[in-house]
């Protein structure tokens, strides 16, 4: 049963949600994609969002170009966390598209990921999901500090070789 949904409005959006995907599959979390237009499935979009709870899911990530209403309409219509990320768009570069998610009226809160950052969308899902899940816990503690020994052994070796040498390789 999945536990988080990554909902879009239009499959030009999976290039950029697919890697919250990776990142909860990498995690052992399940997940549901789905295509969901506010605009053109309206009614749809609702039962989605109505039912997310009942259904199980934890957290959505919502991920929206231009007007980006999804992620607004998804939280309007659940009390389960929501996090918008704005997708990259030609016009404004995502800018329309991140204050569309970010401004969301008082009452109403959807978390908001920078432009294209349904990445990090989905560690935050885990940490959401980690207050109740100690395992989650231990395994986004592990995470971080893979990352940290990651950056450790790039500055030892760009110590050891030097700028020209480590930017070549």
């Amino acid at each position: 049963m999945p536990k988080i949904g990554i909902i879009m409005g239009s499959d030009s959006d999976l290039g950029v949600m697919q890697e919250a995907g990776k990142v909860l599959q990498d995690f052992g979390v399940d997940f549901e994609y789905k295509i969901c237009s506010a605009h053109r499935l309206p009614y749809e979009t609702e039962r989605y969002a109505s039912t997310a709870s009942e259904r199980g899911l934890q957290a959505i990530i919502a991920g929206a170009g231009g007007a980006a209403h999804l992620p607004g309409v998804i939280a309007a219509y659940t009390i389960i966390p929501v996090i918008g990320v704005p997708i990259k768009t030609n016009t404004l570069s995502g800018i329309d598209s991140l204050y569309s998610i970010v401004q969301m009226p008082r009452g109403i809160p959807v978390a908001t990921v920078a432009i294209n950052g349904a990445a990090n969308a989905a560690l935050l899902a885990l940490q959401i999901m980690a207050l109740q899940e100690h395992a989650l816990q231990q395994k986004l503690l592990d995470f971080r500090a893979d990352m940290a020994h990651e950056v450790m052994l790039k500055n030892k070796k760009l110590n050891e070789i030097g700028a020209k040498d480590y930017l070549e390789k």
